[in-house]
């Protein structure tokens, strides 16, 4: 029969019932609800599984290929996501949220950048100071 899929799933159903239950991510919990849609048999094509999850079916075989080739765990396995690492980061944005958080610390933002680039050692520029500041840390500055 077209259309039907060839997956043995590896895991009995209340297994999958119970990672399903550890889940706190919604996409992961996804992933392992339709391990067990196809292992409680309430689906056996990939449309249908696609329907029920609300996922496009290409995802959704993704999913399985993933399953196929390295089981659950490589379902599960989360990779760290893309992108440029934050300009002030650790300790440095630990000591910067000290010092806004006392009560006379400074005026402008270009007394946060100068003090990130003499305390610190840190040239950063000043939109990217502000953005840290303003919607990063939260703070405003008090005057």
């Amino acid at each position: 029969m077209a259309g039907i899929l060839k997956i043995e799933i590896a895991e009995s159903v209340e297994s999958l019932k119970q990672v399903l239950q550890q889940q706190q991510d919604a996409t992961q919990r996804s992933k392992v609800q339709v391990l067990w849609w196809l292992k409680t048999g309430q689906a056996n094509q990939v449309n249908q599984l696609a329907d029920l999850s609300g996922y496009h079916r290409t995802t959704v075989s993704r999913w399985l290929s993933q399953y196929r080739q390295g089981g659950l765990e490589a379902l599960l396995e989360v990779h760290p996501k893309p992108g440029r690492p934050t300009a002030i980061a650790g300790d440095i944005r630990k000591q910067l949220e000290q010092k806004l958080a006392e009560p006379k610390s400074f005026g402008s933002y270009k007394e946060v950048q100068h003090w990130l680039q003499t305390v610190c050692g840190l040239q950063v520029p000043y939109k990217t100071v502000h953005k840290t500041v303003r919607y990063g840390l939260k703070t405003k500055l008090k005057h």
